[in-house]
């Protein structure tokens, strides 16, 4: 097959995942959400994902009983499982209806004002909630560079990219000319997305202490702070019950200057909502795994963050002004 046949191949395959997500988006999003619920509550007995959420649980609550780390790690499935099938919903909705699901904005002036900054902003966007649901939203306020890394495949990576980018973000792959890019766009005051537990490649990382035992960790986002003095918040969209929507959360950590910093500020929020952070994936070094009552590196002490205060309950106080342009 030659290269041209091969691009017109994968875009013929692109349309028909785009009819298909299309055609999945016309059911509700409770619906969806819950479905994948289930799908999530039956991959919670034997799949791989599900044994390496309670290996994970238990590195890092070891005060957590048998009972209570497998009912977070059922509940953590059911979330992996709503955030795959509410992409549908959110990659073929009306910017309207996506913008309109964003119940809750807390810390909304924390980014405004940054956004305002000469700066240059970071938004560091932890694999916590819903965050494809939180980049439509900030691609809707504000133009913004998306950090990813590509996937293997060509299709995969082009169906991702269309979703994410239909609002208005630019995806910026992880090499050498994405960092250029964002270095440049931070340097003229504006604004980049970054997820900041993103494992780095071996070579490309520091270990630093994340919930109390080694984890390879990017250095990116600090040497990208520290070199262009551009502002971090953290957000994370918070998936609300029963298909009520999301409700987006901004948290000022501090100054990030180190990976010890960033995976404090991380795990701070993923002890905020512990069901849903992506506890499936191979955070700590395989030594931890299989040493999981001692750890490498002393507990990272606690650290308080500037938030506004929480309140779980949705309300009409919404994201979406302004944003009634479809998709």
């Amino acid at each position: 097959m030659t290269m041209a046949s091969q691009i017109d191949h994968i875009q013929v395959c692109l349309h028909l995942l785009r009819g298909v997500l299309w055609l999945l988006g016309r059911l509700p999003l409770r619906a969806l959400q819950g479905l994948g619920a289930a799908l999530g509550w039956q991959w919670s007995g034997a799949r791989r994902e599900a044994r390496r959420a309670r290996d994970n649980l238990r590195l890092a609550y070891p005060d957590w009983t048998t009972a209570k780390i497998d009912v977070c790690a059922r509940a953590v499935l059911q979330q992996t499982g709503a955030s795959f099938l509410e992409l549908p919903w959110l990659w073929s909705r009306r910017a309207s209806s996506v913008l309109g699901a964003i119940r809750v904005v807390e810390g909304e002036a924390l980014y405004r004002n940054a956004l305002a900054s000469p700066r240059g902003l970071i938004v560091a966007a932890p694999h916590l909630g819903a965050w494809e649901a939180l980049n439509l939203y900030l691609s809707a306020q504000s133009p913004i560079s998306v950090l990813y890394r590509a996937p293997k495949s060509l299709l995969v990576e082009r169906l991702i990219n269309s979703g994410r980018q239909r609002l208005g973000a630019t995806p910026v792959p992880a090499d050498a000319s994405g960092v250029r890019s964002l270095l440049k766009t931070l340097k003229s005051g504006g604004c980049v997305g970054i997820l900041p537990d993103q494992v780095p490649r071996e070579g490309e990382g520091d270990w630093a202490p994340f919930f109390g035992h080694a984890a390879l960790t990017m250095t990116l986002l600090p040497k990208l702070a520290q070199r262009t003095d551009a502002i971090v918040l953290f957000a994370w969209a918070e998936r609300l019950p029963r298909g009520q929507g999301y409700a987006i959360r901004f948290i000022d950590a501090g100054r990030i200057d180190d990976t010890t910093a960033l995976n404090r500020a991380v795990e701070q929020l993923a002890r905020a909502c512990p069901e849903q952070y992506q506890w499936t994936y191979k955070r700590f070094p395989g030594e931890a795994y299989r040493m999981s009552s001692s750890s490498s590196v002393a507990r990272p002490p606690e650290r308080s963050v500037d938030a506004a205060p929480t309140s779980r309950q949705p309300s009409p106080a919404g994201a979406g002004e302004g944003a009634d342009d479809t998709a």
